[in-house]
């Protein structure tokens, strides 16, 4: 990926990312995501009218490129796949892995994702 200037970007796509954040079901502010990509931990992927946020997790019989956030355009994320891909098998990760809204598998299934199980959640405790 070209060098860009992470502040720039991460303050340009904010409107791409932010709504995204809400259906993820608000576990992180935006805040987070700013720091999180400056401090080295998220990976941004910016392109004109959209961007993705990865992250590693890294598991004890693998390492995957986690597509932690993305919103914008789908045709420009979509078109990000090849270099994600590139990326994650030069630091050693086995594929790519996503959580998102159900509609994710539809739109990405002609790039090779599909469902592996659900994620399932608990109502919200009272504080």
């Amino acid at each position: 990926m070209e060098a860009i200037d992470l502040h720039r970007e991460v303050l340009r796509v904010r409107p791409f990312l932010e709504p995204a954040l809400a259906y993820g079901g608000n576990t992180h502010d935006y805040v987070h995501i700013v720091r999180g990509v400056i401090d080295g931990d998220l990976l941004l992927w910016p392109t004109e009218n959209s961007a993705i946020v990865t992250e590693f997790h890294n598991f004890p019989n693998k390492r995957l490129l986690h597509i932690f956030l993305a919103g914008g355009d789908l045709s420009e994320i979509k078109q990000l796949h090849d270099e994600v891909v590139r990326f994650a098998k030069e630091v050693g990760c086995a594929g790519l892995s996503l959580t998102g809204r159900p509609g994710w598998v539809k739109a990405l299934s002609d790039l090779g994702f599909g469902d592996k199980g659900l994620r399932y959640v608990t109502k919200e405790f009272d504080a």
